[in-house]
């Protein structure tokens, strides 16, 4: 049996978004619904690509699919809560990337969630995988972990 992973803390990532959650975010067990934790993922990817200036979501020619999603649950997050999205990347390949991040609840130190998303950069009108673009890498190489994988 594989050992359980052990929950992150906040100064193992390099960059946060704060986020609130919504009422309508509660499911019928009175915390997020699962589907929650991979929308704060994807804002939080999402945005720091937006104002990184590497992603225009309208006309950018080359795009990142997402190709594989993980979440591990800890703690649970309910309405009214801020949460905090800690980004850091764990492996640049080639063509993808796998974006790491980690949920906190409010004044937390320790995740509540953590997990990531690999997104495959493809050509956007035949959606066929390209190299990183050297923007791309030069903004996210701040967020590289120290354990980082980066492919020759």
């Amino acid at each position: 049996m594989t050992e359980r992973a052990r929950p992150h803390r906040r100064s193992d990532y390099a960059h946060f978004r704060v986020m609130t959650t919504r009422w309508m975010d509660n499911d019928s067990y009175r915390h997020l619904n699962n589907t929650v934790y991979y929308s704060f993922f994807d804002t939080a990817v999402g945005q720091f690509l937006i104002e990184s200036g590497v992603l225009d979501i309208k006309h950018s020619p080359v795009i990142g699919l997402v190709a594989e999603t993980r979440c591990g649950y800890f703690k649970e997050i309910s309405f009214p809560s801020v949460v905090h999205a800690g980004l850091r990347v764990g492996r640049q390949g080639n063509t993808s990337i796998t974006y790491e991040v980690g949920l906190f609840r409010d004044d937390d130190d320790d995740a509540c969630a953590q997990g990531h998303f690999v997104h495959v950069y493809v050509d956007r009108a035949t959606s066929q995988p390209v190299p990183l673009p050297d923007r791309l890498k030069e903004a996210i190489f701040p967020l590289l972990t120290r354990d980082h994988t980066v492919a020759a």
